[in-house]
């Protein structure tokens, strides 16, 4: 992917801090993880306003604890009390890059769609930051899911950056989640803006 310059000027710059944190991070624990949400929109769509981090880690949930130690060395703290219980149960840690203020979300990720999105995700360059991002195809995936009037938006700004996709594979998983969410019509309403 390799771009420099251009995405530290599609407004992700206040973020440059805690994003540069979330890395040290995922590095950390071998790159098992990916920035998603806006920053990754913002890199392989269009910019767009976005607060906070939000990441998916494919850990266990045993691995929360060391998980959080390691987040504190880069200044990376709990915004809520119990956050240890708080995942366990929704397999999501509620954090906050503490220098910045910058909110930082990690969902713990489990399902197979997520190990590949992992697996095939790539690097990309924000100055001198280099970050793992999904593929546009499965950052569309994520977003088809999700599904909110703002991840339909973000869904045609990455078609619009990459006219060239892995239609197939967007098509088999966002099936695939239809099925699962008892949502039929999903992929008919999605593809449409593909």
């Amino acid at each position: 992917m390799g771009e420099t310059e251009e995405p530290v000027s599609k407004g992700i710059t206040p973020l440059l801090a805690p994003i540069q944190a979330v890395q040290n991070l995922l590095q950390r624990f071998n790159n098992q993880g990916v920035i998603i949400g806006g920053v990754a929109v913002s890199l392989l769509g269009t910019p767009r306003f976005t607060v906070d981090v939000d990441v998916v880690f494919m850990l266990g949930l045993s691995e929360i604890p060391t998980l959080l130690t390691e987040a504190e060395k880069q200044g990376i703290v709990p915004r809520i009390t119990d956050p240890v219980d708080f995942a366990r149960r929704n397999r999501v840690l509620l954090l906050r890059h503490d220098a910045s203020g910058t909110d930082i979300d990690i969902s713990l990720g489990i399902l197979p769609f997520e190990a590949e999105m992992v697996a095939r995700s790539n690097t990309c360059e924000i100055g001198q930051i280099q970050i793992r991002i999904p593929t546009p195809e499965d950052l569309i995936i994520m977003k088809a899911v999700a599904r909110r009037p703002k991840d339909l938006e973000d869904i045609k700004a990455i078609r619009a950056s990459h006219p060239v996709l892995d239609r197939a594979r967007i098509q088999y998983w966002i099936e695939q989640f239809g099925e699962a969410l008892d949502l039929p019509d999903l992929w008919g309403d999605i593809s449409q803006l593909l």
